[in-house]
Parts: C-alpha cells; sequence; structure tokens
C-alpha cells in the first residue's frame, strides 16, 4: 500500500511538472512592445539630452538609445536606460546626429525604432566671459566666437563689442553682422533658435550696427562667416560687460538649442536599417 501511494504521489509531481512547464512555454511573451514617441532634444556643449514619452505597454523593462548620421541610415546602440531620459555625453560640437529610441520589455523583445525625425547639432558655449569699453580699453572690447576669445574691438575676428557712450550700454557689430535683442530671459538656454528676420538696421553713413545693452536680456548675433551665437548680459558696469554665450559651428545653421516637438516621418522603416 505504502508503494502505491508512493507512486501515486510521484505521479502527481510529474503531472504537475509538466503541466507547469507547458503552461510557462503557453505564455511566454513573444510580443515586442509599442516604441516610445515623442523624441526631443535639447542642444549642449559636447552634448545631447534626449527625452521621450514612454511606451504604452506595461512590461516594459527599459529603453535602448541610437544615433545615426542620416535619418535612415545605420542606427548605432549608444546605451540604455530605464528613464525616459538618456545623456549622450559623446556627441561632438559641429556634428548632426539623428536619434531614435526603441523600448524593451522583462523577455528582451524590443520595439522597433521611433519614427520621430529627431536630429540635433551640438555646439560650444561659455559662461561668465567679460569684455571691456572700447573706448577705454580698445583691445580687450571685441569677442571672437570662432575662436572663443577676447580680441580687439577693430580686429578681424571681432564678432562684437562693448560701448558705453555717456552712460548708455551698447553691443556694438560692424556693417556686414547682424544683431538682435531677444528680449529678458532666465538663462542663455531659452532662446532655441536664431530668428529670420527683425536685425537691427544700419544708419546712413554709419559702418556700426548697435543695440542697447540690457542686463538678462539675450541677443543673437548673425557673423559676417555665416554663423550663429547669443549673448546673454550678466552683468554691466560702465568698465565692462559679463555675458555667456553659445555658437553653432555649422554655417548657416540657426540651431543655438533644440527644444521642440519634432514631426513624424514613416515612410521609412528604419529598424531594418538599424546597427548594433
Amino acid at each position: 500500500m505504502k508503494k502505491l501511494m508512493l507512486s501515486l504521489v510521484v505521479s502527481g509531481v510529474a503531472f504537475f511538472l509538466l503541466t507547469a512547464c507547458n503552461n510557462v512555454t503557453d505564455h511566454y511573451d513573444t510580443t515586442a512592445p509599442l516604441p516610445p514617441t515623442n523624441i526631443k532634444t535639447i542642444t549642449g556643449d559636447n552634448r545631447v539630452d534626449i527625452y521621450w514619452d514612454p511606451s504604452p505597454d506595461r512590461d516594459v523593462a527599459g529603453y535602448n538609445v541610437y544615433y545615426s548620421y542620416s535619418y535612415n541610415g545605420k542606427y548605432i546602440l549608444i546605451g540604455n536606460t530605464t528613464n525616459t531620459y538618456f545623456v549622450d555625453n559623446g556627441a561632438q560640437n559641429g556634428t548632426t546626429y539623428y536619434y531614435a529610441v526603441t523600448a524593451y520589455d522583462y523577455n528582451g523583445n524590443e520595439s522597433e525604432l521611433s519614427y520621430d525625425v529627431v536630429y540635433d547639432t551640438p555646439r560650444p558655449e561659455g559662461f561668465n566671459q567679460a569684455i571691456f569699453d572700447y573706448l577705454q580699453y580698445p583691445d580687450i572690447a571685441g569677442y571672437d566666437f570662432s575662436n572663443y576669445q577676447v580680441v580687439p574691438y577693430d580686429g578681424n575676428d571681432a564678432d562684437f563689442f562693448f560701448e558705453n557712450y555717456n552712460g548708455i550700454y551698447y553691443l556694438d557689430v560692424w556693417d556686414d553682422t547682424d544683431i538682435q535683442d531677444m528680449g529678458q530671459t532666465q538663462d542663455i538656454y531659452d532662446i532655441s533658435y536664431a530668428p529670420t528676420s527683425g536685425w537691427v538696421p544700419l544708419n546712413e553713413g554709419e559702418n556700426i550696427k548697435y543695440v542697447e545693452a540690457k542686463l538678462n536680456h539675450t541677443y543673437v548675433v548673425w557673423t559676417w562667416d555665416n554663423h550663429y551665437a547669443k549673448v546673454r548680459i550678466k552683468e554691466i558696469t560702465p568698465q565692462r560687460v559679463v555675458f555667456d554665450w553659445a555658437y553653432q559651428l555649422v554655417e548657416g545653421n540657426k540651431e543655438l538649442k533644440r527644444a521642440e516637438t519634432p514631426s513624424v516621418r514613416k515612410d521609412v522603416p528604419k529598424e531594418v536599417l538599424r546597427y548594433r
């Protein structure tokens, strides 16, 4: 009788294990989650911050982030995260990158690459830079964005310079350069793109364009060689102006800080071009 009972118990255990294994096999998830949407980027200095809306699937374990040098080129894996943002610290100033994000679940299923058309071009920036009144200190009154340095106001490399004219302060540019006051801002990052119009006109008979320098205002400069920069004034004294700045290395690129919802394109299946 004991042998019969033992046999029944062993048979029951085997049946339970077999059934459980079948159930695991039957319920193994092979469906990939939906990709994240609304990918956004913020331009930085040798970095790009990437944000997105989460995938709606409940079993998402994390996200993979990819980059390419064109929208329909090969996408290379940068890294992964469990958050809905990622910082590309390997981005190089002056290079345009296209980004895509996938979602993956706990069973290793990975979604298609996101379809948002998202690109960014990192650019250099600087903080707490000072230049001086050109009427008193002409050799340290100008600033050259391309070389990140203070220069004489009348040198060929001066993109703009500072002036104290009878107690009224100005930012000046030469006649082959443009400047515009974008208004009061909280910081240098508030202005994303250079404007297309509204530049200060050149007065007849003068070779200098100028705009009044105001504390906490940001100004966009369109340089003589077709580059864009922005300057935010942090301090003004009769002798000098202190400012933060950012400069776009790519000629003609108005992108100073990208932070807008991208357009969406679905005619090219990026997932077949993905490369790891």
